[in-house]
């Protein structure tokens, strides 16, 4: 498998979901060789010293860990932050070692990565997303066993209807060569289909799931006792429809003072999003926590009365089953892949920003919605769990394997 980062240091929902499938196929029997990117000291400070790998545990001979030295330090790379990293390095020597641009370097990750298919005997090749996908078409190439490319977003996902060609072409390809492809929502298949040409055959759906977590962080926020908290948490990227959660928040502000609306997060849109909040003359109301990990996580959950999750295109989306388990009840848009498989959570469109704001109202108003949805949604989170996702991903593999 060339995967990402490991919890509990890593850089969104794509580190915690390679994560979860890992442990899930561990647990499905599976023994699990994973390739990653290494986090060199050079990088440390440029960005990346969140995202260190953490090693498996040496007992457990079911998983192996193998790093390449590489500039790809996060799975939500592009050009422009890639380029950003090789301006800060100052060692010339260990610059000449990665690629001149972000394309450059994913095919040069690849050639170093994929050689470990001609030393490690395996039955699969199991790629996420496109910065990987090269290396499991050349892995493929040394072993020549069946190649599953896992596919948790797209470009059309991350960059709407303006697609990067270069990355479309990369999605595109590693697609085409793959056995099977897995897609974490109908809403992605679908996607892959009309935007990809994957024929539907060819397109496995396993919905992401969420570890179990028995601790729970109850209402402790530091701001007013009488204030309401409803929390945005993700990249602060065009994708996760920030601006929405802001405009929402002037809404609602106009009919309810003493409510928080807690940003978490970091992204391009991060300086935007704060001068709007001044536009919009409700900066005494907007708090920017930055980028969040460990534990705060879960506080931040725990802390708010609401977690809204306001996705312009939402491939899956764990985030809203993280905040069901802290016990805050969700508010999702309708263009998101969790709204195939979470019932007990509000739903609106991400455009729809008086019909969010009317419901996030309802929830701070009616003590019995928020309780039922609290209740009900963890009830449904409760009987999801990685190790039941991962025995459909095994059911991939064994279609790859018979050519089925």
């Amino acid at each position: 498998m060339f995967g990402w980062e490991f919890p509990p240091l890593n850089s969104g929902g794509l580190g915690v979901a390679c994560h979860g499938i890992v442990e899930g196929l561990i647990g499905n029997g599976q023994r699990v060789f994973l390739v990653l990117p290494k986090v060199t000291d050079e990088m440390q400070g440029l960005g990346a010293g969140a995202l260190q790998l953490l090693d498996a545990n040496d007992s457990d001979a079911s998983i192996e860990t193998i790093k390449i030295p590489s500039g790809l330090y996060s799975p939500y790379l592009n050009q422009q932050s890639y380029s950003e990293f090789l301006k800060k390095l100052k060692n010339k020597d260990v610059k000449a070692l990665y690629g001149e641009d972000l394309f450059q370097e994913v095919y040069r990750y690849a050639a170093q990565a994929s050689q470990y298919a001609d030393k490690i005997p395996h039955d699969i090749i199991h790629t996420h997303d496109w910065l990987t996908a090269e290396a499991g078409i050349q892995a493929k190439a040394y072993s020549d066993k069946p190649h599953v490319m896992h596919v948790h977003a797209t470009e059309f996902d991350r960059s709407g209807e303006n697609p990067n060609q270069q990355v479309y072409d990369m999605e595109r390809r590693g697609m085409e060569h793959a056995d099977r492809v897995i897609a974490v929502s109908e809403r992605t298949k679908q996607m892959l289909m009309k935007h990809y040409g994957v024929p539907e055959f060819k397109i496995d759906v396993v919905h992401n799931a969420v570890k179990p977590n028995f601790s729970t962080y109850h209402k402790t926020h530091h701001l007013n006792p009488g204030d309401k908290v409803v929390l945005f948490l993700g990249r602060i990227t065009m994708q996760k429809g920030p601006d929405y959660f802001l405009r929402m928040a002037q809404k609602v502000l106009e009919k309810r003072k003493k409510v928080k609306f807690v940003m978490a997060g970091d992204g391009d849109m991060m300086q935007q999003i704060i001068h709007m909040a001044v536009d919009l003359g409700i900066e005494r109301n907007v708090l920017f926590s930055g980028f969040l990990k460990g534990d705060e996580v879960a506080r931040a959950y725990g802390s708010a009365d609401l977690y809204v999750m306001p996705s312009v295109s939402e491939p899956f989306g764990i985030a809203p089953l993280e905040a069901i388990q802290q016990g805050a009840p969700v508010l999702i848009s309708k263009q998101s892949g969790i709204s195939e498989v979470i019932k007990n959570a509000l739903r609106v469109d991400f455009w729809d920003i008086d019909e969010m704001a009317s419901k996030v109202i309802a929830v701070l108003d009616y003590p019995t919605l928020h309780s039922t949805l609290k209740e009900r949604g963890a009830e449904e989170v409760h009987r999801m769990s990685w190790q039941e996702q991962a025995k459909q991903i095994v059911g991939s593999y064994e279609k790859a394997i018979r050519k089925t």
